[in-house]
């Protein structure tokens, strides 16, 4: 990196948490990545999680939200979706790094006699491949951000608090800026913010070692200059490097926060590093779209069985809205339990959602939300399992009553999606799926083609059962096309309905490399289909 016509090393800001979970740090590190982007910086942006999961494709997404994958099949931590959005770049394997990766690569070495006969402990061991695996990562970017999880004083964070405290010691301290969020609490009852917890989860960063360059305060209510200064006082950081952060109308104005809070200005300060403003003009109009009221509306069905965590459906959800914000839409989306689906479960819905999933909780629900959808030409989007359940529901519709996937029945006598070649026996395994990006040809007058504006494309997957190539020939006189097929492997990627007003399904996850600056055209396709078949 060239700063003023000096060389310079790369730059490390590091973002923790503290006082509670779930504070937003995630969104935090984006917001950073975004604005020293602007700055016309060259960013790269990573998430060490403490959990012993060697990656995420094994928890449960009714705790843990959605399971990301980047384009090279990592299955990983919501908060990626959130870097990619917020950048508008697409991650690799490199930027999630949870503890039983390192933990796993630190056995192995033992056992294959890389240690030298050393005792292998938590310091040095543990932490020295923590921080190989963050330079890593950083190699050939100006800034490299690093978000950890969890919240400081946990003690399964320990080990990677003390990593980037010692990486900071090593890359020289000019070099690292550290970022600490905190919750500023409201009593109704004095209607009074307190700064106390905030003030002691500083405390217990710095007696890990770790001073805090920027404090970034999160609020339910907006808090008052005062806080600030009394912040600034009790925690030893600039009131310029303190960041107000009231609960926002969209996620997307944060970035926007935090530049009016100066935050931008000190940690190019603390890098050492030349500031100019930030082209913000894009992303201005992406807040301005995301908090507009538009004249007209629409509403969304989600069909889905994980019901009691929004984040389950994250990047749908997002893609949905940016999709609808670019239309000049309102957009209701509401949860309808496949469960308990039925045709009225459908009353006011202008399109429906089958997003991915497993198992065969809800699946008759999602069939029977496919089936309504062809009968009554209702605008249709099938995401991965949202695929599945649409061929299901064509064929059962002409006459494969019993026709199933060998996922949900494998005694069923028509099983028009089954395990992919190479799959059977480990249908209950991590890691083993197919993963990342994958080349789709789409055919020539199709809609997929028209909704895309092209005819090959690269999308991310992650499943582990296909259309059944024996069954494909019979598409057509079920009322349904396949005209996504991947070049390679001659597997269905799209299905969409014949002589229907908009009927798309995809084996892969569009909703993955959406962005609020630009929808997915499927769901820009989708949201355009329901605007339309509403009006008319």
């Amino acid at each position: 990196m060239l700063n003023n016509g000096v060389t310079m090393p790369t730059k490390y800001v590091f973002v923790t948490g503290g006082v509670l979970s779930g504070l937003g740090k995630g969104i935090t590190a984006a917001s950073i990545g975004n604005l020293l982007k602007a700055r016309g910086l060259k960013v790269n942006i990573q998430k060490c999680d403490p959990y012993l999961n060697v990656d995420a494709g094994t928890l449960n997404p009714r705790e843990h939200g959605e399971c990301f994958v980047t384009q090279d099949g990592a299955e990983t931590d919501l908060d990626l979706g959130h870097y990619e959005r917020f950048l508008d770049e697409e991650l690799t394997q490199a930027s999630s790094l949870m503890s039983g990766r390192i933990l796993l690569k630190v056995i192995e070495d033992e056992r294959d006699g890389k240690h030298n006969g050393n005792t292998v402990q938590i310091i040095p061991h543990v932490t020295n491949a923590i921080q190989n695996a963050i330079e890593t990562a950083a190699e050939g970017f100006d800034v490299h951000i690093v978000e950890i999880g969890g919240t400081v004083g946990d003690y399964e964070s320990l080990s990677f608090i003390e990593a980037i405290r010692e990486l900071g010691m090593k890359v020289g301290l000019e070099n690292t800026c550290y970022v600490h969020v905190v919750y500023l609490p409201y009593l109704g009852a004095s209607k009074e913010t307190k700064t106390k917890p905030a003030q002691n989860a500083v405390r217990e960063l710095r007696g890990l070692g770790i001073s805090p360059d920027v404090v970034a305060a999160r609020s339910e209510e907006p808090a008052g200059e005062g806080v600030r200064r009394k912040l600034s006082m009790y925690c030893g950081v600039a009131e310029s490097a303190i960041a107000l952060l009231p609960n926002a109308a969209s996620i997307y104005d944060v970035p926007l926060t935090l530049e009016n809070d100066g935050i931008g200005k000190s940690i190019m300060a603390k890098l050492g590093l030349d500031d100019k403003a930030p082209d913000l003009t894009a992303w201005q109009e992406v807040v301005r779209r995301a908090t507009a009221k538009f004249d007209d509306s629409v509403t969304v069905g989600v069909v889905a069985k994980y019901l009691d965590n929004q984040d389950t459906y994250m990047s749908v959800f997002e893609a949905l809205k940016s999709a609808a914000m670019w239309n000049d839409v309102n957009i209701d989306i509401r949860w309808i339990d496949a469960e308990t689906f039925s045709d009225a479960a459908l009353e006011g819905i202008d399109g429906i959602v089958v997003p991915g999933g497993f198992g065969s909780r809800g699946v008759e629900g999602k069939v029977a939300a496919a089936e309504f959808a062809l009968s009554n030409n209702m605008p249709y989007l099938g995401l991965c399992y949202g695929l599945h359940m649409a061929v299901i529901a064509a064929a059962r519709q002409n006459g494969l009553t019993k026709a199933n996937s060998k996922e949900v029945d494998p005694t069923s006598p028509d099983l028009v999606i089954t395990t992919m070649a190479g799959q059977e026996g480990k249908e209950n395994t991590g890691g083993t799926m197919r993963l990342g990006n994958y080349r789709c040809d789409l055919a020539d007058g199709s809609l997929a083609a028209k909704v895309y504006g092209a005819s090959e494309i690269i999308e991310r997957h992650r499943h582990r059962y296909e259309c059944n190539p024996a069954y494909t020939d019979q598409y057509e006189s079920w009322g349904i096309k396949a005209s996504g097929i991947n070049p390679d492997n001659g597997l269905v990627e799209v299905i969409e309905g014949i002589n229907h007003p908009f009927f798309l399904a995809s084996q892969f996850h569009p909703e993955f490399k959406s962005r609020p600056n630009h929808p997915h055209p499927m769901f820009d396709g989708f949201i355009k289909a329901v605007t339309s078949n509403k009006h008319n």
